[in-house]
């Protein structure tokens, strides 16, 4: 056999994984399951960089594991394939989203092979394919017709409500969602309602319903956008300008869950970090609603929420959002257009800026003042940003003295901050929220506690009708509808304005041919310009399609049994495999698709859809890889030149080239040494000197114009990492890399070579320092890269990338290649029985790595992988006994190797997937003898070797009859010997 070559290897074992379909994996077995699931990616155009796989391998490496454990493991792979990247690559070209979505889905699929992946591509799913997106229309025509009954604490299907409705009437029904938006009629009422007036008084109720709701609206995109998808006002898709706009959006009622989804989280194996970012998401808090009445006004009142009802007599302004209903009422005419530019100046900054911006102060007054409900006083009614419209009722009650926001806000303005507690301090230099003290300035509660105070006020507030206690949560309801076309289409049609669900079994409602995929000239959602698209031939169809979420809420439920045409998923296979033991993905996604999963989940749960109590059980967040960027440096040198007196000139582009100096005459330009600084700037202009005298002779028609060292400088800019190697830059690849560069010239090191600038930062390729994994599996192996990124540090944390060290684990996989095959030969594996040093060493390593893999540490199991085999190598091990074990323990980490081994041991191909773990034995790590330090007095003085198995009488005599007395006990006689077994042995003389 010749030496190892994973580029033969590799490609062999991943024919015979396909051909073979040896991940295939059943929904039913006598073995116990094991599900395991990566959060599956976006097919960009740009493919794979070897940042994305971590996770990946992860766990690959743990569902390997877990198969050669004996459970029946499932690991599927699929694409989340709508998304606005597509459409916006199809706006431009032209081309549909389904051609660009699977071409990259096809290099996707080539990457993830390439890696050795052992997922089960039998069951792979796509979010685009209408066989999928059926059921995802399914579960939203399931939310539309259901309500939460706040009374079961579950969602029903509607047919339930209006049982009721037809009963008794609204009177006596607790359901999630604003009692404010819903109507109150009787039994008989009910019955003389049209079926319009029916589905307007349905409508409040419903899981998923339409509202008028503020959201980021792109003009530029043509949609709307998620916070995520909003950077310092601009998308980041195009940067393009967002503004806050009133649209009627889709919503799901996912604040009816709020508190489900909080006590689900005690139950979760997840990383504290995500679970802090999901309560705090949610925002659950204990308060009380108010109700302050607007002066000269009979009708209008604002309501605010506050979880300090007790600060309410130190509320010296009301604070609206300027998006709130009220604001056009409010305004006073003297106050229209400082109000009117405040709130286009607000369009224009996205929620999560206004949200995160707490130095900015900013703020106009409406002209309107409204009544404190506790002492009458009057209370001025301001606009400002950083109160928000959707979230409690957009309104603010203002208590300077005990709010730092609040308390800028006031001394920006010049408004009142007085003290409401005895125990409040340094109201002169910042706001004190304290709760200790008693009551002053503040009526009816002077003189009382915290708690008495908040009690004796919420009486007080509902007593007369102007306020009541309440749990609230900062979490809002998710919008729905995006205006764009490459989504799931909504399954609703309109009938004389009210919205319908299309019937189940007209499902899947299939994304229509349209001619352009931007808005329509009028402004509509793109599949406006889909022709004759009509329910039953006359009925429009809803025009917005879903959020690039909902796809990714429950597609780890069809993994389970992809093909079924009657079911999103069966009973059975549900009930087989149950909730996810092992999710790997991203803590970007913390509040964002775990949130909504959990919420699809726990609804669907509801319906009895499904059996466990959450879908995930345990979350793994792997860290980001960093990429090592390059940088060249550019010495910004002038060379300019005009023609002499009379004289025309031009001159090539090639004379005039673009300099770049080496890393350490870049130093020391920048460095604070003079010495070092002078010399630098003298060896940039002794060049660029040497470049005018001889643009001089080329050109004698021309004036060139020269810097000085005052004009000098010198900027790093990124390089393409291809390119460097050891941080040495290939110069003439670099003048080939762009056309800018084509005639650049370089002041290079003493030895000639260019070094390059280096930093760890994020991998992106606007930095240029993205590796394709394809390029380092052709030179090193697909093994060599799994190892490599395990190796890289504990799978959690943040971890820099560097190419170079690949080369390590590359050596590692050769040498033990080499247990087998000495110096490449043939396979000399022997059937001698093994010795105690060689059990020992095995027995350690099988020992350490399943405690590794179970603890997810997989960094340290390669550096035990990297001692065991120099240790064997050391000892010169070729046995059977040995090789065969370690074989099964490095299978999880280098699946290609492992197979070509155990199929050279004599084993069935493809057989190891489904061997036994090794079987860890403790005796063989007993140690035969032990070494005890031996002390006069306590002073350690030497070392003496005992069997492991002597006693306490034993060890003494023999240290009496050997000379160590008579060495170190200055003639004394010993008094007494005192032996710890295992540990030492001390002489008392």
């Amino acid at each position: 056999m010749p030496a190892y070559r994973p580029e033969e290897i590799e490609k062999k074992w991943q024919a015979h994984w396909k051909a073979h379909r040896t991940f295939r994996t059943e929904n039913h077995s006598d073995k116990p399951k094991y599900y395991v699931l990566d959060m599956f990616p976006y097919p960009s155009g740009a493919g794979l960089h070897v940042g994305h796989p971590l996770g990946y391998i992860a766990s690959d490496i743990v569902t390997r594991y877990k198969r050669l454990r004996g459970f029946n493991v499932l690991h599927p792979m699929g694409f989340d394939s709508f998304g606005l990247p597509a459409e916006q690559y199809a706006i431009q070209t032209g081309q549909h989203p389904a051609l660009t979505t699977e071409k990259n889905i096809e290099t996707y699929v080539q990457q993830l092979s390439s890696l050795g992946f052992s997922y089960d591509w039998s069951r792979e799913v796509r979010t685009s394919d209408a066989s999928y997106y059926k059921w995802t229309q399914w579960i939203f025509l399931k939310l539309f017709n259901s309500w939460y009954n706040l009374d079961t604490n579950k969602a029903e299907p509607l047919t339930e409500l209006t049982a009721r409705f037809a009963a008794t009437g609204s009177e006596g029904i607790r359901a999630a969602g604003d009692d404010g938006d819903r109507l109150s009629f009787s039994a008989g009422q009910w019955a003389l309602f049209s079926e319009k007036q029916k589905l307007a008084a349905v409508l409040p109720y419903r899981l998923a319903y339409q509202q008028d709701t503020y959201v980021n609206w792109c003009p530029g995109l043509g949609t709307v956008l998620s916070n995520d998808e909003v950077k310092d006002g601009l998308s980041e898709r195009g940067g393009f300008p967002v503004e806050r706009r009133l649209m009627p959006q889709w919503n799901l009622r996912i604040t009816a869950y709020a508190d489900r989804l909080l006590q689900g989280l005690d139950q979760l194996d997840w990383p504290d970090a995500v679970k802090e970012m999901q309560r705090n998401w949610i925002g659950k808090s204990i308060g009380a609603e108010v109700t302050f009445p607007v002066q000269g006004s009979e009708t209008a009142q604002i309501k605010v929420y506050t979880t300090r009802v007790d600060t309410i007599y130190g509320a010296t302004f009301l604070v609206l959002a300027p998006e709130h209903e009220l604001v056009d009422e409010l305004t006073t005419p003297g106050q229209r257009a400082a109000v009117d530019e405040y709130i286009a100046a607000t369009k224009r900054r996205s929620e999560r800026d206004r949200m995160t911006d707490v130095k900015a102060v900013s703020g106009v007054f409406t002209g309107a003042y409204a009544q404190n409900p506790v002492n009458g006083a009057p209370v001025p009614i301001w606009l400002a940003d950083y109160v928000l419209a959707g979230y409690g009722t957009g309104a603010v009650m203002a208590v300077p003295s005990g709010d730092q926001r609040d308390y800028l806000f006031a001394k920006h303005f010049n408004l009142p901050i007085p003290a409401i507690s005895d125990a409040q301090q340094g109201l002169d230099q910042q706001a004190d929220p304290t709760k200790e003290g008693r009551y002053i300035n503040s009526g009816i509660i002077n003189g009382l506690t915290y708690k008495e105070a908040t009690q004796k006020l919420i009486a007080f507030l509902e007593e007369k009708g102007l306020g009541k206690g309440k749990v609230n949560f900062r979490q809002r309801d998710a919008i729905f509808g995006r205006q764009r076309y490459w989504g799931e289409p909504i399954p609703i049609y309109y009938k004389d304005g009210t919205a319908y669900g299309i019937a189940e079994a007209d499902l899947p409602l299939v994304l229509p041919e349209i001619d352009e995929y931007k808005p329509t000239e009028t402004g509509e959602p793109p599949l406006g310009r889909a022709q004759d698209w009509l329910y039953k031939g006359k009925y429009p169809y809803e025009l917005s399609t879903m959020p690039g979420w909902a796809g990714s809420s429950w597609y780890y439920l069809r993994y389970m049994d992809p093909t079924n045409e009657a079911r999103f998923v069966s009973e059975e296979a549900e009930h087989y495999w149950g909730s996810v033991d092992l999710y790997m993905g991203g803590a970007e996604h913390a509040t964002g698709h775990l949130l909504y999963a959990r919420f699809w989940y726990l609804f669907l749960k509801d319906l009895g859809l499904v059996s466990s109590n959450e879908p995930f059980q345990k979350l793994i967040n792997q860290g980001m890889i960093l990429g090592r960027s390059n940088f060249v440096y550019r010495a910004n040198l002038s060379f300019t030149y005009t023609p002499k007196p009379g004289r025309s000139v031009e001159i090539n582009p090639e004379a005039i080239p673009t300099l770049f100096v080496t890393k350490s005459l870049a130093d020391s330009f920048l460095s604070e040494d003079a010495a070092k600084k002078s010399a630098a700037i003298e060896a940039i202009l002794s060049w660029y000197n040497n470049r005018i005298s001889s643009l001089l002779n080329k050109y004698p028609d021309a004036v060139f114009h020269a810097t000085t060292a005052e004009d000098l400088s010198i900027t790093p800019l990124h390089v393409d990492v291809s390119i460097v190697e050891n941080d040495l830059l290939d110069m003439q690849a670099f003048q080939k890399w762009r056309p800018d560069y084509r005639f650049a010239e370089f002041i290079p090191e003493e030895n000639g070579t260019y070094v390059s600038g280096w930093e760890v930062e994020k991998m992106s390729k606007a930095k240029f320092n993205v590796v394709n994994p394809n390029d380092l599996i052709g030179k090193y192996g697909a093994d060599a890269l799994r190892l490599y990124e395990m190796f890289l540090g504990p799978l959690e944390q943040y971890k820099p990338w560097n190419t170079n060290g690949i080369s390590g684990v590359s050596g590692f996989l050769k040498k033990l290649w080499r247990l087998f095959h000495p110096e490449d030969g043939a396979l000399a594996v022997t059937d001698e029985p093994a010795t105690p040093a060689e059990l020992k060493v095995l027995h350690k390593a099988i020992q350490k790595a399943q405690e590794d893999i179970e603890k997810f540490s997989f960094n340290t199991s390669v550096s035990l992988f990297m001692i065991t085999v120099n240790e064997l190598t050391a000892l010169k091990c070729h046995k059977r006994a040995i090789l065969e074990p370690l074989v099964l323990l490095v299978s999880p980490y280098a699946p290609h190797l492992a197979e070509e081994l155990w199929q050279e041991l004599g084993h069935e191909p493809g057989s190891i997937s489904t061997a036994g773990y090794p079987e860890f034995r403790e005796e063989f790590l007993v140690e035969d003898t032990v070494t005890y330090p031996l002390a006069i007095n306590g002073k350690v003085r030497e070392q003496m070797q005992f069997a492991a198995a002597a006693t306490a009488a034993e060890i003494e005599t023999a240290v009496l009859a050997s000379d160590f007395l008579a060495k170190h006990g200055e003639g004394k006689s010993a008094k007494k010997v005192i032996v710890v077994p295992g540990r030492m042995v001390n002489v008392v003389v």
